[in-house]
């Protein structure tokens, strides 16, 4: 679809980029989304890992949203608390710890913004620095777009965002469907157009489904294996997402074959129109190709992903620039 390709003109590398020729769809350099901001390096979804990113040369940031229990958006990647915030360490918090979905931790509908507010955000990762453990808040999403703005505004330049939704279905069961939620915060921030600088991402075929039919903005199908529940485009064929979405965010190990060769699946997503952004690529894991994760990010930019989401930013852009002669 189309209305994907609006992204690619809103940085500056797509722009001025000349060599090599992209495989992409729009023949652009490749855009390097910062995966819930600079996370390698600062506890992840917060204000100074979204900022650390874009200093860092990060295109775009994503922020992965859910909704507490008076119907606010807030950053965060799990619908539970313990991982990625200092709630365990509160006492005035202690009594909220329940079982839901199998699990035993506090959840976020079970609290108020004001409530989630006075917490602070953790290092979720054992091998990542927690030197910053407890300094930084956890913020709502219209949190996030005022730092945006205001970003915008020091740099005359327009900063895209892929925010994600959480669980969708979930939340609207326990009456906080975050669709309504979410179209009404882009309206009021002037984002809710086709050519907006957002890309709205979701597991969930159904979600996308009922966004499509009531906003103007871009969406992405989020794909993480045929073989893992909740994660194979919930039956729907590629044709069928081209239908609904603009765009497909595919796990990696999708899109390459060990030997560093092609699956088939980002060739098939370009001829239905739809761009595909790869996650997610990490310093300190195991490369999917090769011996490095620059190996890795060289055979995810020549095959011709549109984009990559990726904890540590500064490399990303590194190995695009070289790959750009930059």
């Amino acid at each position: 679809m189309t209305r994907w390709l609006v992204m690619a003109g809103l940085v500056g590398v797509a722009a001025c980029s000349q060599a090599p020729e992209w495989n992409t769809l729009s023949g652009e350099a490749p855009l390097v989304i910062a995966h819930r901001g600079a996370s390698g390096e600062r506890p992840e979804h917060t204000i100074e890992a979204y900022a650390l990113a874009l200093d860092q040369g990060a295109d775009v940031i994503e922020p992965d949203l859910v909704v507490t229990g008076d119907g606010v958006l807030i950053a965060r990647h799990d619908a539970y608390l313990s991982t990625t915030t200092d709630i365990a360490s509160r006492r005035e918090f202690a009594d909220r710890r329940r079982e839901l979905f199998g699990r035993n931790d506090w959840w976020v509908m079970d609290f108020t913004a004001d409530e989630i507010a006075s917490l602070r955000a953790i290092q979720p990762f054992d091998n990542r620095d927690p030197s910053y453990d407890g300094q930084f808040a956890i913020p709502t999403f219209e949190q996030v777009l005022d730092f945006v703005a205001e970003r915008e505004a020091v740099c005359g330049c327009r900063i895209p965002i892929e925010p994600e939704v959480k669980h969708p279905e979930e939340f609207a069961a326990a009456g906080l469907d975050p669709l309504p939620i979410l179209n009404q915060i882009l309206l009021d921030h002037g984002l809710f157009s086709e050519d907006a600088p957002v890309v709205v991402q979701s597991f969930d075929a159904g979600f996308l489904i009922r966004m499509n039919a009531v906003a103007p903005v871009r969406l992405a199908m989020l794909y993480s294996s045929p073989d893992e529940e909740g994660g194979n485009m919930n039956g729907y064929p590629l044709d069928a997402v081209a239908q609904f979405a603009d765009g497909l965010g595919a796990n990696k190990a999708l899109l390459l074959n060990p030997d560093g060769s092609s699956t088939g699946l980002l060739e098939q997503a370009h001829a239905l129109g739809l761009e595909v952004h790869a996650w997610t690529v990490r310093d300190d894991r195991t490369p999917l190709v090769g011996d490095s994760v620059e190996d890795e990010l060289r055979a995810l930019y020549a095959l011709g992903v549109d984009a990559v989401f990726t904890d540590f930013p500064p490399t990303a852009v590194r190995v695009r620039d070289e790959m750009s002669g930059l």
